[in-house]
């Protein structure tokens, strides 16, 4: 897909009257379109079978099949996909389980038309949608399970989350810390002084070299092994 082509965009949610107010603001807009509505994680897995997507806004509580599972699959299938969790709560943490799910992030039901927009736009271009001060309330009311051991059976148990940070820079490491603590990419520059564009890269690294799909699943894990608490 082309850049400049409109953000193909899917709801999820099984309510009704959200969904009409989300595609209402959004399609409102020249560079984002609406292609698909689901009312549940299901409904959502089969359309996007069949409907090319960017970028899925999907509520966590929905019957049959939940949004956190429904997420888990849909980014398991479709790698390009970005995917924002909706919630009621900020400190749902509900939210938490989501981006360990693959969610590139989370968005508060009440959002204002203008931030939904942004949102969609940012996360389309591969960065986060959670703004600092969100991060923080939810990090510090999810620290204690982020700190809990992966289950037994999880797909990532035989790698330990600290294992995952060994290959970082010491200059790397100071990025992810500061993400951790919430700060924006210009706050980060301010402190380390260094370029906006220097700290992109570094956070780029980091990304990769742990493996995360995104900002918020990185700041997760340095809260799971203890770089940040």
């Amino acid at each position: 897909m082309n850049t400049n082509d409109p953000v193909r965009l899917m709801l999820v949610d099984d309510q009704e009257l959200v969904r009409a107010g989300f595609a209402m603001v959004l399609d409102s807009t020249d560079d984002i379109t609406v292609v698909a509505q689901a009312g549940d994680g299901e409904e959502a897995l089969a359309l996007l079978e069949d409907t090319a997507v960017d970028v899925v806004l999907m509520d966590v509580r929905m019957p049959r099949l939940d949004g956190i599972e429904a997420t888990r699959r849909a980014v398991a299938a479709h790698p390009g996909l970005r995917v924002v969790v909706l919630t009621t709560f900020d400190l749902d943490e509900s939210v938490t389980a989501a981006i360990a799910a693959g969610a590139s992030g989370f968005l508060l039901k009440d959002v204002a038309p203008q931030a939904l927009i942004e949102a969609v736009r940012t996360v389309r271009r591969g960065d986060s949608v959670i703004d600092p001060v969100s991060t923080r309330r939810l990090l510090r009311a999810t620290a204690p399970l982020l700190a809990e051991p992966e289950p037994a059976d999880a797909p990532s148990a035989a790698t330990p989350p600290s294992a995952a940070l060994t290959e970082l820079t010491p200059r790397e490491r100071e990025v992810l810390v500061l993400m951790g603590k919430g700060l924006t990419n210009s706050e980060i520059a301010s402190d380390l002084f260094l370029s906006e564009a220097t700290v992109k890269t570094h956070i780029g690294h980091v990304l990769a070299k742990t493996g995360s799909r995104g900002r918020v699943q990185a700041v997760a894990l340095a809260f799971r092994t203890g770089l940040v608490s």
